[in-house]
């Protein structure tokens, strides 16, 4: 039978481990695995409104949640709701008929094929981010600012064509605030509502509305000049596409697949390229082992492309390890619909219940040396004998990220064009990180680049 208590820290007496959580919930999770197990009971808030959260740490446990007992878990915790209020009913967020509708109409959008004629617009970006640091003077960029742009100019461009600029400055002010505003939302004991005109929620709703507005342009000129059925970029494709039924997406249901877009496609992918330039440069051997297969790749000087994905094995093994320790989704959570049982402990009715990479990817049972620096540790014999969850920066089961092929195409042929154009030496040997919406790093992550 599985146990009815589950174990957990004790917290505080007044507001058990909201301190803790509040603070530095990634270290709070490592903490609970290491001395309670990988089924952990938090509790949080002051007495009357003190809510629970299950922890799942193991790749087993994992496996449960996201894949085995899927549809017993929910995206209906508090994270979500705010998401789905700020961001819309997006196929981040959608369930049910929602979302089967919206992936049928969306996934041939993100087939091997389709992604790989994205590669063109993936090189002429990081040209241009090659160009941008081979002019910096002192030859030292802060990654997090500078990848952070790259990614959302790529993927605007992608989703928008020639209507890149008009998209940039809104998305890159505005999705911060509201991502934090979501977070403190979530958290939360009490959420005031959003009609009153706190200086939070005006700031939020400041935010919401440029980023609809400029949605809503940018689809309502691609309808009013008939390009919908003619765009190569992915806008184009989302509005031309049909279900079996002849079914479409609605200007609303539009607007809400490019918040999501946008969101999922620049701020995953800077995190990933982050950490792996920031891992390369404190390691010299990795990053030359890494150079030198790009040299080899890409001997006659030309731009990266989809077909040199397949030939650069080592430089895709550096990235997954650079995820392995850096996820860009530290924190990943559902809400139980039944009772259930997961890895040998009961989950009520009702509860929220928290999966965590960060963690997983750390365990002490499937991670040698869970701390070090290893791609070796993502050789196909190595991978092939792991734990299907032991490694899971994409999520898993059903909701699955759309956008996997996509990320890895665009992370390993940026990385490819860097570390060709580019020395590294870290300046910043040591980065505190954070979970909002997704991984953040709490600082710069500073490289001084050296031209090869």
């Amino acid at each position: 039978m599985p146990s009815t208590r589950i174990p957990g820290p004790p917290g505080l007496p007044l507001i058990g481990s909201m301190f803790d959580l509040t603070r530095d919930p990634l270290r709070a999770c490592l903490d609970a695995q290491r001395e309670y197990g990988d089924v952990v009971r938090f509790t949080a808030g002051p007495p009357g409104l003190r809510a629970e959260f299950y922890m799942v740490f193991s790749p087993d446990g994992v496996q449960q949640v996201l894949a085995g007992q899927a549809a017993n878990f929910r995206k209906e915790n508090a994270i979500y709701e705010e998401v789905r209020i700020s961001l819309g009913n997006g196929l981040l967020t959608a369930q049910d008929g929602d979302y089967q509708r919206q992936r049928r109409l969306i996934q041939p959008l993100f087939t091997r094929k389709r992604v790989d004629g994205y590669a063109d617009a993936i090189g002429i970006e990081s040209q241009a981010l090659v160009e941008r640091w081979a002019a910096v003077p002192d030859g030292v960029v802060d990654t997090v600012g500078e990848l952070s742009r790259f990614a959302l100019r790529t993927v605007a461009r992608i989703l928008f064509g020639t209507d890149v600029e008009a998209a940039i400055e809104v998305v890159r002010t505005s999705f911060p605030a509201l991502g934090e505003y979501i977070m403190d939302r979530g958290f939360a004991p009490v959420r005031i509502p959003r009609q009153w005109p706190t200086p939070g929620n005006r700031k939020a709703l400041t935010a919401q509305t440029e980023l609809y507005r400029i949605c809503d342009e940018i689809i309502a000129r691609r309808r009013s000049q008939g390009q919908a059925d003619e765009a190569e970029d992915l806008l184009g494709l989302l509005a031309a596409a049909r279900g079996e039924g002849g079914e479409q997406l609605d200007a609303s249901e539009l607007r809400d697949q490019v918040l999501v877009f946008l969101l999922a496609g620049h701020e995953t992918t800077a995190t990933s390229l982050t950490f792996a330039l920031h891992l390369l440069a404190l390691h010299p051997e990795q990053r030359k082992r890494a150079q030198q297969e790009v040299d080899g790749v890409l001997a006659d000087g030309r731009r990266p492309v989809a077909a040199d994905l397949e030939a650069l094995p080592y430089l895709t093994r550096v990235l997954k390890e650079a995820m392995r320790l850096y996820p860009a989704a530290g924190l990943v959570g559902r809400r139980a619909v039944a009772e259930c049982e997961i890895d040998g402990q009961r989950i009520p009715a009702g509860a929220d219940v928290i999966v965590s990479p960060w963690v997983t990817h750390r365990h002490p049972d499937h991670w040698e040396n869970p701390a070090v620096f290893d791609p070796e540790r993502f050789t196909p014999e190595r991978e092939a004998a792991r734990h299907r969850y032991a490694w899971y920066p994409f999520g898993g089961g059903p909701r699955a990220c759309i956008g996997q092929h996509f990320s890895m195409l665009e992370s390993v042929l940026t990385l490819a064009a860097l570390l060709r154009a580019f020395d590294l030496e870290a300046i910043d040997t040591v980065v505190p990180v954070g979970q909002t919406l997704t991984l953040q790093a709490e600082g710069p992550v500073r490289v001084r680049l050296a031209a090869r």
